[in-house]
């Protein structure tokens, strides 16, 4: 499930190009918060708490509380600008959430049981098509990671979105197809392409003594 971290913001009274500079010259950075109905609000955090989050990995899957002077919003982050040059974020917008709220997000793929897969252990290759996969969640259910079981899997098999169990409430967003998220592949060089290149080989062998004969017939 997702984790809930609390963040203390400021209100930015002003906004604008030349207030978001100052802000970021006093080690903070400018966000806004929007949704539910709302008027948006502008605010600023710290830097370094900021990118401690940011630097997780998980920033955009996990619900905020910012703590905005006496009042307190329930958030997830949905957009985070980072610097072209430093990569360091340098605005971030908030959307409020409730209950009944729920969100995209994109979620890591998890694969387990590969000592089980019958493909691996004959030397198949793992083909990751899909490190990730986009869900629609309720925000207070966000998983942080889906599980792929590869256990019984042979060369040549696939794993698509119906295989896999998925959470109470949470959908894929991609719902006109059963797409691909891994296919356990022959190996490079291995049984199957060395089978390939003695059927072309027979067949290379096999044309030669056509013509041959065809020649000797001539004559």
């Amino acid at each position: 499930m997702s984790d809930i971290n609390v963040m203390q913001a400021e209100l930015r009274e002003r906004v604008g190009k030349g207030s978001a500079r100052a802000t970021r010259r006093a080690g903070r950075v400018p966000a806004v918060v929007y949704g539910l109905g709302q008027a948006p609000t502008s605010i600023s955090l710290p830097f370094n708490i900021l990118q401690r989050e940011v630097n997780t990995g998980r920033f955009e899957n996990t619900i905020f509380e910012l703590e905005i002077g006496k009042e307190t919003e329930r958030v997830i982050p949905r957009d985070v600008q980072l610097d072209l040059i430093t990569d360091f974020p340098i605005h971030v917008d908030f959307l409020r959430i409730s209950r009944d709220t729920k969100v995209t997000v994109s979620v890591i793929a998890n694969f387990i049981n590969e000592g089980d897969c019958e493909g691996l252990s004959r030397g198949g290759v793992l083909n990751v098509v899909r490190h990730d996969i986009e869900l629609l969640c309720p925000a207070d259910s966000i998983p942080e990671q889906i599980e792929i079981d590869l256990a019984g899997l042979d060369i040549g098999d696939s794993v698509h979105i119906s295989d896999v169990n998925l959470p109470e409430g949470v959908e894929p967003t991609i719902t006109d197809r059963d797409f691909t998220i891994a296919t356990i592949a022959a190996p490079s060089g291995g049984a199957d392409d060395e089978e390939e290149a003695e059927v072309a080989e027979e067949g290379e062998e096999g044309a030669e003594e056509a013509a041959a004969e065809e020649g000797d017939s001539e004559e």
